[in-house]
């Protein structure tokens, strides 16, 4: 693997260009450590849940814990999840100086070199935070499933967690493959494969392009790494799936919430995609749709990454949609091929905290809180605003350290895979290290593997240039 030397990670520029908040102001971390001494008492009274054997999965490292699940089985073949979710409302006063800096923020931006918090991290790392051993207030989420994946029965309400250990992704698939899950785990393979199964049949549309990642240097700097997605981020995934699609049906029952839409794709764009996996010699047979084809792909090979890139097309127009009254015309999700909403991240992410509030309102019988009504207006906006502003830092992050990988490799000769291509370029990914980048020259075919040299390198502006070798 190529890396970096040392020098080369400051990533300083790259906060000072997109304005990124250094700090939070002393209102903001004063109302958060008070909150931390004395929560807020209008989160009402809370179900003892320390004794369920919680336990969190998520990147080695983390701190910012949202999620602790624990599935268990149940008679006749299905499964009951427990998801416990940071009750972050119990330490954020409507109105007040913690609500405007998180509305302002929108979402935790990640650097390599360390996040742009949405709240501080005395809650964030701290009393939020559902870590280990710690005793927290939680938003409790206990779904019935039945043999066949299906939910049969969502109950929402406050509790005390406690989770018992945290795992990350690797750990756990260690421990499965092993044969030595963790008891609270055990039938996640199960029940995540039944989930998937269900995603494919309701047309959800999963992209496996392998992910790029920053990680640091044992020499001071960074590296880029290429992280396949194992089983349990699928699996895992799947039950956040679950509880958002379970919040989902009960904002749209009650006609009160805010959803993830995205548009379905039109006739055009499928039949496009049609063309690109001929065009790539990949056969796509008659009567399957576009979820069951690309599920069966491999995406390991350079026709199916090929495909996949080309397949974003179908995934655009994601965006937030808040309802009081008469449901909007769109309340699903293409990607997910069903209503859907952000509940299972508040620690991260604004919306998560308004429609959690709307949930435990609906399911307790209760009127919605009026702080949170006023805010459906705003909330879509700023959380697009902050989706943007994250996929730019995030690219902007990628592309900075590509450059300083490669810059010291002008002239040197890569093995490549073309991603997609027109007249004048194409758009390629080198194998090792796993960097994306513009080739210039006639059209290759997209999914080929080329031989590719570096031309140049434009460290400030993040730019690579590629030629055909």
């Amino acid at each position: 693997m190529i890396r970096t030397h040392a020098a080369g990670g400051d990533f300083g520029h790259l906060r000072a260009e997109f304005s990124l908040p250094e700090s939070f102001g002393p209102d903001v971390l004063a109302e958060a450590e008070a909150a931390v001494v004395d929560p807020l008492e209008s989160a009402g009274e809370r179900e003892d849940a320390t004794g369920l054997p919680f336990v969190t999965i998520d990147p080695p490292g983390s701190k910012d814990l949202d999620q602790a699940v624990l599935i268990e089985r149940a008679e006749g073949g299905g499964f009951r999840v427990h998801y416990a979710i940071a009750d972050l409302a119990a330490f954020i006063p409507p109105g007040g100086a913690l609500d405007k800096e998180a509305r302002r923020r929108g979402q935790t931006l990640y650097l390599p070199d360390g996040n742009v918090p949405l709240h501080p991290p005395v809650l964030s790392e701290g009393a939020a935070s559902l870590l280990p051993g710690e005793t927290r207030p939680a938003v409790l989420w206990t779904i019935d499933v039945d043999a066949g994946g299906e939910p049969t029965a969502t109950n929402v309400r406050r509790a005390l967690v406690r989770s018992t250990e945290q795992f990350d992704y690797e750990t756990v698939q260690a421990s499965i493959d092993a044969g030595e899950p963790h008891p609270s785990v055990a039938a996640l393979p199960e029940l995540g494969r039944l989930r998937r199964e269900l995603a494919i049949r309701r047309g959800a549309v999963e992209l496996q392009l392998p992910e790029q990642e920053i990680s640091g240097d044992p020499d001071g700097g960074w590296a880029l790494i290429q992280r396949p997605r194992n089983d349990v981020d699928a699996w895992n995934a799947e039950i956040s799936l679950l509880t958002g699609m379970a919040a989902a049906k009960i904002m749209i029952g009650a006609g009160i919430g805010v959803l993830r839409t995205l548009p379905q794709p039109d006739a055009e764009a499928v039949e496009w995609l049609r063309r690109s996996a001929q065009a790539l010699n990949i056969d796509w047979p008659e009567g399957k749709s576009v979820s069951e084809f690309l599920a069966a792909l491999d995406p390991g090979q350079p026709a199916s990454m090929a495909l996949f890139a080309d397949t974003t097309r179908l995934l655009r127009g994601a965006g937030y949609t808040a309802f009081d009254g008469e449901l909007p015309a769109l309340t699903t999700h293409a990607g997910i091929g069903g209503a859907y909403a952000h509940v299972t991240a508040p620690i991260r992410r604004l919306v998560d905290r308004f429609a959690t509030e709307i949930c435990l309102a609906v399911s307790a019988g209760r009127e919605v809180p009026e702080w949170v009504r006023a805010a459906l207006s705003e909330v879509p906006e700023q959380m697009t605003a902050s989706d943007t502003l994250a996929a730019k830092v995030e690219r902007a992050c990628i592309d900075q350290v590509e450059a300083w990988v490669m810059v010291e490799h002008i002239g040197e000769e890569f093995d490549a895979i073309v991603l997609r291509a027109d007249e004048t370029k194409s758009e390629i990914l080198i194998e090792n290290p796993p960097v994306m980048g513009k080739c210039a020259g006639a059209k290759p075919p997209e999914g080929e593997r080329i031989r590719v040299r570096l031309t140049a390198v434009d460290v400030d502006k993040r730019k690579l240039s590629f030629e055909r070798a």
